[in-house]
């Protein structure tokens, strides 16, 4: 049986139009198709069917506007040229940054987690009181939960 190698790219999504302590509204499968669509675009059908197999958003969360992509190795390529041109997801302004790209999930979240860590520790300073900086932990650092929102208006 032959062993399919994979790449892991973690994506960050910045969106002019929502302020950075709201969450946005986005679908995994929205997010998906939007750069499908780009890397037909792009790459035209090689593009497209060297991609598609293995092709799969493997996480996407709205709170800290972080996506991972699964794509096999070596169709990556096109993956991660098509990333920088995505403009528009849905009706919602954006601009994607590749910020690692790794062979497993594992080593992904990892990255996202010291990432993340870097971000709270930079947000930490403007927070008050010890409960909202825990609030502010807790939404940061989690990772099981991809598609719930969790509301950390309050916070900022």
């Amino acid at each position: 049986m032959v062993r399919f190698k994979n790449r892991y790219i973690t994506v960050e999504i910045n969106s002019p139009m929502v302020p950075d302590n709201r969450p946005l509204q986005l679908k995994s499968r929205i997010f998906h198709d939007t750069l499908l669509g780009k890397i037909q675009q792009l790459h035209g059908d090689f593009g497209v069917a060297a991609v598609v197999t293995g092709f799969l958003t493997k996480y996407c969360n709205e709170n800290t506007r972080i996506a991972i992509i699964r794509a096999r190795h070596g169709p990556h390529r096109f993956v991660t040229s098509s990333i920088p041109f995505v403009t528009k997801i849905g009706k919602l302004d954006v601009k994607l940054n590749t910020l690692h790209v790794g062979a497993t999930l594992k080593h992904s979240f990892m990255f996202i987690q010291k990432h993340q860590r870097a971000y709270l520790d930079s947000m930490w300073s403007k927070l008050q009181t010890t409960e909202e900086r825990q609030k502010l932990e807790a939404a940061v650092m989690d990772f099981t939960k991809t598609d719930v929102a969790i509301n950390i208006e309050n916070i900022s």
